[in-house]
């Protein structure tokens, strides 16, 4: 239950990120979740690879080079699905920060209620 519950979560900022950033644009809810459990999958599995790949640069950027690579997972997604769409680097950075402040949002309100 609780990770259909995430996972609804992920599709919900998914949308608000889309709606807030101009260039990006998802075609519906259902999109939304799927982007949200691609994205999931793609910085679970080649996001934590390259982030190990990148530990030292990672390191001396103080995290720079982390932010950078969930960009580009957002950029992957985004070449994977029709429905999903970034109109360039920049808008697909704003999403990945929007998309992150949406998540923590969602986290502590989660966690202040139970």
């Amino acid at each position: 239950m609780k990770l259909i519950i995430e996972i609804l979560i992920m599709g919900v900022a998914v949308l608000l990120a889309a709606f807030l950033i101009p260039g990006v644009h998802v075609d519906g809810f259902g999109s939304a979740i799927l982007v949200g459990i691609l994205l999931a999958l793609a910085n679970a599995t080649i996001g934590f690879i390259l982030r190990i790949l990148t530990f030292p640069i990672n390191f001396l950027t103080l995290g720079l080079m982390s932010f950078i690579i969930s960009v580009l997972m957002v950029l992957l997604v985004d070449r994977w699905m029709d429905s999903f769409h970034t109109s360039g680097f920049f808008s697909a950075m704003i999403f990945a920060i929007v998309l992150a402040i949406i998540k923590m949002l969602f986290n502590t309100n989660k966690e202040v209620k139970g």
